[in-house]
């Protein structure tokens, strides 16, 4: 069984015990998130997809760490001028483990 859940603006196809990074989600490792922003949920042929979401279906995962992404550097510079920006940026992840499907 897999679905497709909406966390962070993205949306992630996941199944049972995969682990998936997203956006950061408050709590501690150890913790058990619930996504109720189901869009399709899927088994073989049965599929199920949402208008916009599948009503009643919910996907459940444990939280493994929080973590950040790496350093991403945007660096502006214009010819002749002496004039250079930089500016660096790690994104705030989290690791989540699905641990259960739920479909209506």
């Amino acid at each position: 069984m897999y679905a497709v859940i909406k966390t962070g603006g993205k949306q992630y196809r996941v199944a049972k015990d995969d682990i998936v990074t997203i956006e950061r989600i408050s709590g501690d490792a150890g913790a058990t998130i619930e996504f109720s922003e189901v869009l399709l949920v899927g088994s073989g042929a049965d599929v199920k997809v949402g208008t916009p979401v599948v009503s009643g279906a919910k996907v459940t995962a444990e939280l493994v760490e929080q973590t950040r992404g790496p350093k991403l550097i945007a660096f502006k510079k214009r010819r002749r001028k002496n004039s250079r920006r930089k500016k660096g940026h790690r994104q705030d992840l989290s690791t989540v483990r699905i641990t259960n499907i739920t479909g209506a």
